[in-house]
């Protein structure tokens, strides 16, 4: 498999980049409700992604993963789920450290698969405190490079 991390294009990655992030967060986001979902959707292509450093992996001509960056804050990170386990995750925050150093981000007290995925990486928590949006609790956790 030929896997490769890449900057995002604009217009060109973004319904791979919508679809992979509805895939993923069906998955780890389960306890969101679809609708929430949809609505978050529409936000990723229309307001964070024009905000955000982004950066996609890619393995065997498409598009299965991305991360973005506001600063040295993880926006998101998300892989379609059919690609988890094969280093793609750990590639694009290698990617995001060479970069940035020290990173943080907040994550779903109940998204049990970003939560171990960070604490393999190394982040530890910071805080928790409540959502607004959804009104569920998240971690809010901080990498020293």
């Amino acid at each position: 498999m030929t896997e490769m991390i890449k900057t995002y294009e604009p217009g060109a990655d973004d319904d791979a980049i919508v679809a992979v992030w509805l895939a993923a967060s069906r998955l780890a986001h389960a306890f969101l409700d679809e609708g929430f979902l949809l609505r978050e959707a529409d936000n990723i292509r229309t307001v964070y992604l024009p905000m955000a450093d982004t950066r996609t992996a890619w393995a065997d001509g498409r598009l299965v993963g991305f991360i973005s960056l506001l600063g040295d804050q993880v926006g998101g990170l998300f892989l379609d789920p059919a690609f988890h386990g094969r280093g793609l995750g750990r590639a694009l925050m290698d990617d995001a450290v060479a970069r940035m150093g020290a990173l943080e981000l907040d994550v779903f007290v109940k998204n049990d698969i970003g939560r171990r995925f960070y604490a393999r990486y190394g982040f530890t928590v910071v805080e928790e405190r409540i959502d607004e949006p959804t009104g569920e609790p998240v971690l809010h956790l901080r990498y020293a490079a």
